[in-house]
């Protein structure tokens, strides 16, 4: 290392040193709280009202309701990843629905064409919701890549009342991102949307047209 850059990185950790960073006030960031029957209507509230779907659900049953949704609407291909919870309890269900399921388990590269022209749907996980503004947050990976939420032209997405959140900074406090952030997360509120430059409001022209989230109400005292 040469001695110049030894003197600036040397500058530069005493300075770090003798003026650490001010403690954040959150205080104003966690005003805001609520019950969680009512976080589950504020979400519901702001969600419904750029379009999202909702279907109720409970824990044991919230792959058949997945399952009649789309014999009903005639989704012949959900796309969903096999690797998690969810996709093995939608796999056993689906075995016996008209909807065929295609698993997402190798390179896009390698069923590009099927992707883009043959997958009605993709069903996904999610990792909560926000109340204050309406939102699920999803953070792709291995998985399930972030196309699985983006491609398909209707989105079915998992959210379990228990975890949504009030706001997103409690959300990001929650699930620690405030000290490890993910390498990739979303906050979807709605279908894809878009306006031309007449204002001429469009759905699904950069992503699903579609975005149903199947509600799981699993808050104690939630009726059976």
């Amino acid at each position: 290392m040469s001695d110049a850059r030894a003197a600036i990185l040397a500058r530069l950790r005493a300075a770090s040193t003798d003026n650490p960073l001010p403690t954040l006030d959150t205080a104003v960031l966690e005003r805001r709280r609520w019950s969680p029957t009512e976080r589950v209507k504020r979400l519901r509230r702001g969600m419904e009202a750029v379009h999202t779907e909702f279907l109720e659900a409970r824990t044991e049953d919230w792959p058949e309701v997945l399952g009649a949704f789309c014999e009903r609407e005639g989704i012949k291909t959900l796309l969903y990843g096999p690797g998690t919870e969810a996709g093995r309890r939608l796999a056993a269900v689906m075995a016996v629905t008209a909807t065929a399921l295609r698993p997402y388990d190798a390179p896009v590269e390698t069923f590009k064409d099927e992707l883009f022209q043959a997958v009605d749907a993709g069903f996904t996980t999610t990792l909560g919701g926000v109340a204050e503004t309406g939102g699920l947050l999803v953070a792709p990976g291995p998985q399930e890549p972030r196309l699985l939420s983006l491609v398909p032209p209707v989105h079915l997405a998992l959210l379990r009342a228990s975890a949504i959140h009030d706001t997103l900074w409690s959300a990001i406090r929650s699930l620690g991102w405030d000290q490890a952030p993910p390498p990739n997360a979303l906050m979807i509120s709605g279908p894809s949307k878009t306006a031309d430059i007449e204002q001429t409001l469009a759905y699904g022209v950069h992503g699903p047209r579609r975005l149903i989230v199947i509600l799981v109400h699993d808050l104690p005292g939630t009726p059976a």
